[in-house]
């Protein structure tokens, strides 16, 4: 364990950064590595090199909550995709007013949890801005919570904790988690501070930008407290036991910490100290990280541009032209089965179910192993036989054959589970017992997609598995951004009151489609459904 000072001061490091030269030979590049998969237009060696510092990131979390990395963390993979600036962040981003001053987005999703970064995302910069940098790690830390953590977690740690691993550092020598949140400093020495029983209690009106603030610094500054507290981390786990079995926050809190005003004060005196801990762990006690790097094909490099803005998601209207102008570029390269199963998911977006299956014949004629080709196959022959109201089994056979094949090329495709699952719904049917499991499974892969939480919630209501239900809607109903009027937060307090059967579905489907209408008022729906 190391000190870090607290008192932020003003660094050297833009002016320092202004004498780099441009690396040479920058061209379209993929990296690939355990738990990442990047795409920049730079020189092999930075790629690769952000590739790691990603990798080391999540080694460093992993490190630091002994938690072990995953085969199936594979299947589980976050597309990153380094943009040139912060105006190409902002216009993939989109028009809504969450994206007016966005340094970087991240998406979680079972089609491929995806991330957005401008070239700069990757350097330390100036400590006093919210860099790129620190976007991107803390909504990594938001997916590495997600995924190895099932429980709800209060809105103060859950931004609290991201803005804590936000700040690490990745050298040629060490890893560091636990610096100081310099970019909060004017929020938690100036600003109007949430008090800690402000933080453990729950919201019942919109926060104004000021609190929101708090929430993110306060929050930051009572999880680092703990974090680096023996005693306050025992009571933490303690408080989080309480909170997931029902007892509300603010009383689960006065259990497991005792006097929340004592605890206040001892925050402030932490806040005060001349030097905070950090966790520094050599390169050396890591294991090795392996990156490879390939440059994209003529017809990829081509199609990237078009690949990303799909990729951030489109509804049927931003799919039109999107889709008009890959037609054109994919011409050119009929036998990519890349730049084919790109195309036939721009098509299928678009509502062009001929030209997407066209297209995806194409990948399969060049690669019968292209899983993004059978995923649009299967969704091509189930959005057609669901439009037709077919009732002849056969034909739902036959389009189930299609995610059959996808799955025995890799049984961790997430997709490709969930669609077996939604498949019997689209055919108005029962799903079957291994339908649902593919579906539960879906979600052990793929933990932080919040389409797919509600889905397995309802499933589950259904079944009256009402505290399972309940168990799996709580991280959405303590998302820090959903607000007071939270749909998966109300759903659960109606379980908690005892609905069950009929009406509990149909709260639950009530629910979902307020949280669907959410997600596309804001811009980050992700694709089209079938």
């Amino acid at each position: 364990m190391t000190g870090v000072g607290w008192r932020w001061r003003m660094a050297a490091a833009a002016l320092a950064m202004a004498g780099v030269q441009q690396p040479a030979r920058a061209e379209w590049l993929e990296a690939t590595s355990s738990h990442f998969i990047v795409y920049a237009d730079n020189n092999a060696a930075e790629i690769k090199r952000q590739a790691e510092q990603l990798e080391r990131f999540d080694q460093v979390l992993r490190y630091f909550h002994h938690v072990p990395s995953n085969p199936e963390d594979e299947a589980n993979k976050v597309t990153v995709y380094v943009v040139a600036d912060d105006d190409a962040v902002k216009r993939l981003c989109g028009a809504g007013n969450g994206c007016r001053n966005v340094a970087g987005f991240y998406e979680p999703r079972v089609t491929g949890s995806v991330a957005f970064t401008p070239k700069g995302g990757f350097d330390t910069g100036n400590a006093l801005d919210l860099q790129p940098r620190i976007v991107l790690f803390h909504e990594y830390a938001h997916h590495f919570l997600l995924g190895n953590y099932a429980a709800a977690y209060p809105a103060w740690f859950s931004e609290g904790y991201a803005e804590f691993a936000s700040t690490a550092q990745v050298t040629e020598d060490y890893v560091q988690i636990g610096g100081a949140a310099n970019h909060r400093a004017y929020s938690l020495f100036m600003g109007k501070s949430l008090s800690v029983e402000q933080l453990f209690t729950p919201r019942t009106k919109p926060m104004n930008d000021e609190e929101t603030e708090s929430l993110y610094a306060r929050g930051w500054l009572l999880t680092h407290y703990i974090m680096f507290n023996t005693d306050r981390r025992k009571q933490f786990a303690a408080y989080l036991d309480a909170l997931n079995k029902g007892t509300p926050s603010l009383d689960a809190a006065r259990q497991a910490f005792g006097d929340l005003k004592a605890m206040n004060r001892a925050i402030n005196a932490y806040l005060a100290a001349a030097t905070l801990p950090a966790t520094r762990i050599p390169i050396d006690k890591l294991p090795a990280v392996t990156v490879s790097v390939r440059p994209l094909a003529p017809g990829e490099k081509a199609m990237i541009g078009l690949r990303m803005q799909s990729d951030r998601g489109v509804n049927r209207t931003t799919a039109q032209p999107l889709f008009a102008r890959a037609t054109v570029i994919a011409a050119n390269y009929p036998r990519d089965p890349v730049v084919q199963g790109w195309l036939a998911e721009m098509a299928f977006d678009a509502g062009r179910d001929d030209l997407a299956d066209a297209a995806a014949d194409r990948a399969l004629a060049a690669d019968p192993k292209s899983e993004q080709a059978l995923v649009y196959k299967a969704q091509i022959a189930l959005r057609r036989a669901h439009d037709a109201k077919a009732k002849d089994a056969a034909v739902w056979r036959a389009a189930r054959s299609w995610i059959v094949k996808a799955n025995h090329l890799d049984p961790n495709d997430a997709q490709a589970l969930l669609l077996f699952y939604e498949s019997f719904e689209l055919a108005d049917q029962p799903p079957t017992a291994s339908a649902i499991q593919a579906l539960d499974r879906a979600l052990e892969l793929v933990p932080q997609d919040p389409g797919l939480r509600f889905a397995v919630a309802r499933q589950a209501i259904v079944d009256g598995k009402i505290d399972d239900a309940r168990h799996t809607l709580q991280p959405l109903a303590y998302d820090a951004h959903a607000g007071p009027n939270n749909p998966a937060a109300q759903l659960v307090a109606l379980l908690d009151a005892g609905l069950k059967g009929k009406a509990a579905l149909e709260a639950a489907d009530k629910a979902d489609g307020e949280k669907a209408a959410t997600a596309t008022a804001s811009g980050s729906a992700g694709g089209s459904a079938p």
